[in-house]
């Protein structure tokens, strides 16, 4: 069983629905007036925290082109984890006949549950910047938000529920005068969702053949009759070759 090349890029698509939902978290400032002096939109990138942190320590004044700039929102994959309370039947099937012409079947055994842990990182210069995004992220989670996604031809729209599991806020004053301040915000997520397996395509039924061999005539209702029939496709028996039923009983 195991060597049959797949791939339906749970994972990844899962990964990219998951930064989709953040990709559109706007920053304000203000001057002491209450006018708008400046407005951003937060980049977001796919990334380790540290290494966010180790560009920031290197040109702590941000005066190198290539430094990156605060705020911004990262995030990467913790772990992936089987879920036992999810776990479905194996041996039942879904099936989706194709809407082209061929009129095939397609056919997947039942996924298997796993949960995605998921660690969003907000690092920002000052601590209302941080506090700003945070307010923008907490009430969509109450505590799971719904993101639907194309997984496979067979499951074209699944919501996955993501689960905020806590927020940590950290600000980090140790050092000495010449030390940047490091504000950071740390959501912990969970997406459930599946993976999935191969997908078998069958073709349909391509005809079905009935002898009668009996004759069926009134004076011989109430004996016993029999029925041939054939049926020829790839739904009757799993390959291209026929399948013959004989049918008795009485008329």
């Amino acid at each position: 069983m195991l060597g049959q090349q797949f791939y339906h890029e749970t994972i990844r698509k899962i990964i990219v629905g998951f930064g989709t939902t953040f990709n559109n978290v706007q920053l304000i400032r203000k001057d002491s007036s209450g006018n708008t002096v400046q407005s951003m939109k937060v980049p977001l990138a796919y990334g380790p925290k540290e290494k966010f942190l180790v560009r920031l320590r290197a040109d702590a004044d941000l005066s190198s082109k290539v430094a990156i700039t605060l705020p911004r929102i990262g995030f990467e994959i913790q772990n992936l984890s089987y879920d036992a309370a999810r776990k479905l039947s194996r041996v039942q099937k879904f099936k989706k006949v194709k809407g082209d012409t061929s009129r095939q079947l397609d056919t997947q055994f039942m996924p298997v549950p796993y949960n995605l842990e998921i660690v969003l990182y907000v690092l920002a210069k000052q601590s209302d910047d941080a506090l700003q995004i945070v307010e923008q992220i907490l009430p969509y989670f109450n505590p799971n938000f719904n993101v639907t996604l194309n997984l496979n031809s067979i499951h074209s729209k699944v919501d996955v529920p993501i689960n905020l599991n806590a927020v940590q806020v950290m600000e980090d004053y140790v050092g000495d005068f010449q030390t940047r301040r490091s504000v950071q915000s740390v959501f912990s997520f969970t997406a459930k969702s599946y993976v999935y397996g191969p997908i078998t395509t069958s073709k349909p039924i391509e005809g079905v053949t009935i002898d009668v061999i009996n004759g069926f005539k009134y004076s011989s209702i109430g004996a016993t009759q029999t029925a041939r029939i054939e049926i020829t496709g790839d739904y009757a028996t799993g390959s291209s070759g026929g399948v013959v039923y004989d049918v008795t009983g009485t008329a």
